[in-house]
């Protein structure tokens, strides 16, 4: 795995005047929530205060921040745009010519890149699954091709195709990919080193989502926009920038689940979220990039479970402590929990010499493998090598096998990659069950694997579903190629 060099310098937060008790009464409401925490830093006046990872997530592992990805491709966006290579009055129709479709309406032509910042292009819903469905190889034709239910500028629908055409825009003015663009212009200079892209069928990358980053980085994503786009003595991104792309530009409302999502209601800029304090990046399941410029704070998160509990607990446990520091016999305790976190492993019994043969039952809502799969467990030493289908290198397999076997300890976590991308499990006899935790460490996504040894069957479910399909295989694929399933 690579290394990742330190990009903030740290500090204890009495040093930085930040209670260590309002950190830890945070952690407290994060740890009482349904979800789970994966990660967790605190930037205060531009030093690291806190900082800890739910093993086993850890520092140097990047992490999918899913729809946090937008936030990356707004900067790409205004870092274009100070280059003069683009504008916010620049239309899809005439950056992309050759992506228009014949029968384009009135208003598809008068679609610009301040609307689809703003995702204010007037679609009703999201287009995404729509405009793939009508035309599979390309997305931009797709979206123009659809009916608009609004005048463009007038009303917000979160609608992840607009930073879909952002980002080939920005490749075509450009002449380089995304993930090349951003290279050269914001990580090799603020020092990011590893930056993973999930990307489309084609190879391009996804831009509304698929970026995978380490904590650090995205916590030194947000301090750069708190410092105006400034990193040390460079001004990476242009500071009329991220002040327009981190202010209200439309008004919002998002409803998710059938529940009022409070900090999602506060206006929309440029793909970020206007916050009841600050600004936010936001991704699926609680990937966050939360800038707060009034109290000189930023705090990353990743998770699997409501952006809205982390929220909550910054707005009444945290911002209380900031400018009451607590003592340092204090802030030790914390750093010592910091430390400890973790999620817990797989309970039960090891029973050496037991292996088992059962098929598996897809049946279940969430099954991560199809029906019918072969699944095997086999002891060694200290855990155990699970089987899916054929063997590795066995080949021969079916669609949706997956080829090889993956490593589960019993007590602790062993890692693996059998297909490219990471995967760490934990596992345990219950009774006549064998129960294993995989957790797909580069994403917010775990797999519970059940076995019942007397029946020969099981099911392997995800804990939530990933937005890209529900093939085990898929994400254990480095780079993920996909697209979102269209029915």
């Amino acid at each position: 795995m690579p290394s990742q060099r330190t990009l903030l310098p740290r500090s204890a937060p009495a040093d930085s005047g930040i209670s260590s008790r309002a950190i830890a009464a945070m952690l407290d409401r994060l740890e009482a929530r349904s979800g789970e925490s994966h990660s967790l830093m605190v930037v205060h006046r531009g030093h690291v205060v806190a900082e800890g990872w739910w093993a086993p997530y850890s520092a140097d592992r990047p992490h999918l921040l899913y729809s946090l990805t937008k936030s990356f491709a707004s900067t790409a966006v205004g870092l274009a745009i100070g280059d003069g290579l683009l504008s916010l009055h620049d239309r899809v129709v005439d950056v992309l010519p050759d992506r228009v479709p014949a029968d384009v309406s009135d208003q598809g032509r008068r679609i610009t890149v301040h609307h689809l910042l703003s995702m204010t292009s007037g679609h009703p819903v999201d287009s995404l699954a729509e405009a793939w469905e009508r035309q599979p190889d390309d997305l931009v034709k797709g979206f123009l091709s659809l009916p608009f239910a609004a005048t463009e500028g007038t009303r917000h629908v979160y609608d992840n195709a607009t930073t879909y055409i952002l980002a080939r825009m920005v490749e075509r003015v450009t002449g380089r990919g995304l993930p090349e663009f951003l290279d050269a212009r914001l990580f090799s200079p603020m020092g990011i080193d590893h930056a993973e892209w999930d990307r489309v069928g084609s190879g391009a990358a996804f831009g509304f989502h698929g970026l995978h980053l380490t904590t650090e980085s995205v916590a030194a994503f947000g301090e750069l926009l708190r410092r105006g786009g400034r990193w040390g003595d460079q001004q990476l991104v242009p500071r009329d920038w991220v002040e327009s792309a981190t202010r209200r530009h439309i008004d919002s409302e998002w409803i998710l689940d059938g529940a009022e999502q409070a900090d999602f209601s506060y206006g929309y800029g440029y793909q970020f979220w206007m916050s009841r304090h600050g600004y936010h990046g936001h991704g699926s399941y609680g990937q966050q990039c939360l800038v707060i410029p009034s109290h000189d704070l930023v705090v990353a998160a990743t998770a699997q479970g409501e952006s809205q509990d982390l929220f909550d607990a910054v707005w009444e446990c945290l911002l209380p402590g900031v400018g009451h520091a607590a003592s340092t016999e204090e802030d030790a305790i914390l750093a010592d929990r910091l430390r400890r976190l973790s999620l817990p492993p797989v309970r039960g019994s090891a029973l050496p010499g037991r292996a088992v043969r059962a098929t598996l039952d897809a049946s279940v809502e969430g099954s991560a493998l199809p029906d019918g799969t072969t699944v095997t467990v086999e002891p060694v030493d200290g855990g155990w090598l699970v089987r899916f289908g054929s063997l590795l290198g066995g080949g021969g397999g079916g669609d949706g096998d997956v080829d090889g076997h993956v490593e589960v300890g019993h007590g602790d976590w062993r890692e693996c990659a059998p297909l490219g991308r990471p995967i760490v499990a934990a596992g345990a006899w219950q009774g006549g069950t064998y129960v294993a935790d995989l957790y797909v460490i580069t994403t917010p996504h775990r797999v519970r694997l059940v076995v019942d040894a007397e029946a020969g069957t099981a099911t392997a479910t995800w804990s939530t579903p990933p937005l890209t399909g529900p093939s085990l295989e898929l994400h254990l694929r480095s780079p993920l190629m996909t697209r979102p399933d269209v029915a």
